[in-house]
């Protein structure tokens, strides 16, 4: 048990504490810094440290949810899609340095909630676990779209790491989907979207 409890509090720290990694490069990298003025950076940074802490949790809600799977195809799955989040982990916090921010200081608490919803999905079965995952990936999507719009229209650089995330983000519900996720109730929907609100509205400011 303690063999495997070590690797994984060891992942809790590297997501909350250590640099993220990636394998790809950073979208829109290449493209030149826009002029916008220091409202205009507040509020990108602001929209980037929501989506940040967003990755946070898919971190500890993957975690939580390979530790209970059943299924050793779909914990591999979920391992890939894990580092694809651990990416966008990569590529919103280097962003939010870009223009001047910082990251929420709520995040240990973002993901110590994850991680324990990621077990309880997992309890129920592998259908529900990726009925759970799937759902949460499509409440993703939409907050992506919604900070597109909200992005001044010069910032192509934030534009472009969001877009990139938001392809993932449909690609990851669509696996989950194929290895045989549950359509999730409408109440845990309901559920699922308003502590997603109270987590955009907190890290907005925090």
């Amino acid at each position: 048990m303690i063999d495997q409890l070590i690797p994984e509090f060891d992942k809790a720290l590297r997501a909350l504490f250590a640099p993220a990694p990636t394998r790809r490069r950073m979208p829109g990298e290449e493209l030149p810094e826009a002029d916008m003025t220091d409202a205009e950076k507040r509020h990108v940074a602001a929209l980037m440290r929501i989506d940040h802490c967003g990755e946070i949790c898919a971190q500890a809600l993957y975690q939580g949810q390979a530790l209970t799977s059943r299924n050793p195809e779909v914990k591999r799955a979920l391992e890939q899609a894990a580092w694809e989040e651990t990416e966008h982990l990569n590529w919103t916090e280097r962003r939010i340095a870009e223009l001047g921010g910082r990251k929420s200081l709520l995040n240990p608490l973002w993901y110590a909630g994850s991680l324990a919803l990621g077990v309880l999905a997992g309890k129920f079965g592998d259908d529900w676990n990726l009925g759970f995952l799937a759902e949460t990936e499509r409440q993703v999507e939409g907050h992506l779209e919604s900070h597109k719009a909200q992005l001044p229209p010069q910032d192509k650089k934030s534009w472009e790491v969001l877009e990139q995330m938001k392809t993932d983000e449909i690609r990851h519900a669509e696996t989950a989907i194929h290895y045989g996720a549950r359509e999730l109730p409408v109440p845990i929907k309901m559920a699922m979207k308003l502590s997603s609100r109270v987590m955009t509205k907190t890290a907005y400011y925090i």
